[in-house]
């Protein structure tokens, strides 16, 4: 029974851990993001994936989350924590802040995003009214408070197809519909781990504010980068905090 950690944009490797090795799963639907990183971090032994590979050249929409998921329970995963970068839509979720989201709205379309369809002997649905995992919650938000790390707790991510940013009348669809910040990533990974029985959670880096958020300015990727940069730095920490006292 393992713990892993699933880097986004801004956490393409972990440091910090040690006894590495690599280890190559095959799936049924095909290669991961790549291999999965096995060493011990905080203590205990975890397991690390970047969703858009080792060197960052998988687009949200072209990921393979099913193969990505199947490889981490078939290496005995029961634990995920999720690092997801975002652009903020709510006035709260200014740039560089952490959030802690505990509702998901899927605007995605065309990705496959069950493993429960084909040749099945009757017809499987999920429970997913809370896609995140509550314990899992706490463990960032405790981490968090532990560091004097401020992070946001609650939020609804709203998952788009990407690769493009969102149009700002999008953006301000998103906010009728009750979305605090908005990602390319979410789903369908969260029901996917959720659907494996896998506990799942994950922790929003507020990388630039959302379109049309902050005037006429366009969304620029060397803003978000720097921001990033700074912001992980605060997650590297959250997550040695919350290996430290994992069971």
């Amino acid at each position: 029974m393992y713990l892993a950690i699933i880097g986004g944009t801004g956490l393409s490797q972990l440091d910090g851990m040690e006894e590495m090795r690599h280890q190559v799963v095959s799936t049924p639907y095909g290669e991961p993001s790549g291999p999965i990183t096995v060493g011990r971090m905080g203590g205990q032994e975890i397991l690390f994936l970047p969703r858009h590979g080792y060197n960052h050249r998988i687009a949200p929409h072209e990921i393979n989350y099913r193969a990505n998921i199947w490889a981490l329970r078939e290496m005995q995963v029961t634990k995920i924590l999720a690092v997801s970068a975002v652009g903020g839509i709510s006035a709260t979720m200014t740039p560089g802040s952490l959030c802690v989201p505990d509702q998901i709205i899927d605007y995605t379309w065309g990705r496959p995003s069950t493993f429960f369809e084909g040749d099945l002997e009757s017809v499987t649905h999920v429970d997913f009214s809370y896609p995140y995992d509550e314990q899992l919650r706490n463990a960032f938000l405790q981490a968090g408070a532990a560091l004097s790390i401020p992070m946001i707790d609650g939020g609804t991510y709203g998952a788009t197809q990407g690769p493009r940013f969102e149009t700002a009348a999008e953006i301000r669809r998103l906010e009728q519909d009750g979305c605090h910040v908005v990602g390319m990533t979410g789903m369908p990974e969260a029901v996917l781990a959720r659907e494996s029985d896998i506990r799942y959670a994950s922790l929003n880096v507020v990388g630039n504010w959302a379109a049309g958020r902050s005037g006429p300015r366009l969304v620029s990727m060397a803003e978000i980068s720097q921001t990033l940069r700074v912001s992980m730095k605060d997650v590297r920490r959250v997550l040695g905090q919350i290996l430290q006292h994992q069971e």
